[in-house]
């Protein structure tokens, strides 16, 4: 790439909304510059939406980056080849002169692609654990935008490329930073919203209902819950819920997030990126249970940052049970002051130029350091 700001760039995701969300927000920054835009991706992509009609997508073969047994690592090499074809392809076509991957599978024969051509290549990573697809990638990448100020599992001849940009979140959950966080009062109704990300969480389900119960009649009767409920549990929860006389409204998935994270004094959630990100976007306070499988136990990581930020409170799954959660819940309820300073925790680490930081890498000259905003105030502080 030249000293000049490319005129076209390819982004590769992978489906799932941690990779997408912010691909989609750099998207929107760099059209608003006059870079056009398209989306590399494979088939649990489902690109931007009517929303960004301008951007191209294109579907690649893509497999994990290991397989079980000799057969399934032979199928995800042979899946991973046909999508470097179909990349390189692609990127060609469209006369790209730089690559952004944000990790998952597609970005692996994507990025390999770019490189292979001679674009710029720059990786963003949205966890605080560099993941497995970035971490093959990052000696072929130029920058490595990160979200958070420390990132565990980055080769070290790889540090001198980190650019702390954070996260970029949809516009909507941006929008959020300016309404302020209305403590309850003592008699108000006091918001809880539940989520699990996009698959939801099956011990939320237990938990939680059991939890609440256990809490004072007079707390009980100020809570109103929002809960994504995974299963088929949601009339269980409901009767329980009912029982206990607390207000309550339960989805399998909510497609307004914004407005339910708006309304909420308190979120119970993982502790996925795009989860961290739109909780501090939002300054809202979370009660973290990070996914105990996720690869490389990022999510603890994620979760480790912002409770030691002051926004949050990390609870492992495994001590996750509803005596304990009713403690918690009942110390925080009753004493809204720490609320507050959790909600101004987490609003004070939210990164809200993330989008224009990260387009201000991605457009960097080659030959330049790729410092932002954002990288320079960390160097000088």
């Amino acid at each position: 790439m030249t000293a000049r700001e490319p005129k076209r760039v390819v982004l590769a995701a992978g489906g799932t909304g941690g990779h997408m969300f912010p691909a989609q927000a750099l998207a929107r920054e760099l059209l608003a510059r006059g870079i056009g835009v398209a989306l590399v991706t494979d088939r649990r992509g489902g690109g931007f939406g009517p929303d960004l009609p301008q951007v191209e997508t294109y579907r690649i073969s893509a497999g994990a980056l290991a397989g079980r047994g000799p057969l399934g690592k032979a199928s995800n090499i042979l899946r991973l080849g046909l999508g470097y074809l179909q990349a390189r392809r692609y990127i060609k076509a469209y006369q790209a002169e730089g690559v952004v991957g944000f990790g998952g599978y597609p970005s692996v024969p994507t990025v390999f692609a770019g490189s292979h051509l001679g674009l710029r290549v720059v990786l963003h990573e949205q966890n605080a654990v560099l993941g497995r697809a970035n971490r093959l990638l990052a000696g072929r990448a130029e920058s490595l935008a990160t979200s958070f100020a420390e990132v565990d599992g980055v080769p070290g001849p790889c540090t001198a490329k980190i650019r702390f940009t954070g996260n970029p979140v949809r516009p909507a959950i941006a929008a959020l930073g300016r309404r302020p966080y209305a403590l309850p009062g003592e008699a108000d109704a006091i918001r809880l919203l539940v989520t699990g990300g996009s698959q939801g969480a099956s011990i939320f389900n237990d938990v939680v209902p059991e939890a609440l119960c256990r809490l004072p009649r007079d707390l009980r009767a100020r809570i109103e819950i929002c809960q994504q409920v995974r299963g088929e549990a949601l009339e269980r929860i409901a009767t329980a819920y009912d029982a206990s006389g607390i207000r309550h409204d339960l989805r399998r998935f909510f497609d307004d997030m914004p407005e339910r994270l708006a309304a909420a004094h308190l979120v119970i959630c993982r502790a996925g990126a795009s989860t961290i990100s739109e909780l501090t976007a939002a300054g809202r306070p979370g009660l973290l249970v990070p996914y105990p499988t996720a690869t490389d136990d990022h999510q603890s990581a994620n979760a480790r940052r912002l409770a030691e930020a002051g926004g949050g409170w990390l609870i492992p799954q495994a001590a996750l049970s509803a005596p304990y959660l009713a403690e918690r819940l009942g110390s925080l309820l009753s004493n809204p002051a720490l609320l507050g300073k959790a909600s101004r925790c987490a609003r004070a680490a939210a990164r809200d130029d993330a989008a224009k930081d990260l387009a201000d890498v991605v457009c960097a000259p080659s030959n330049d350091n790729g410092d932002t905003r954002a990288h320079r105030g960390e160097a000088a502080a």
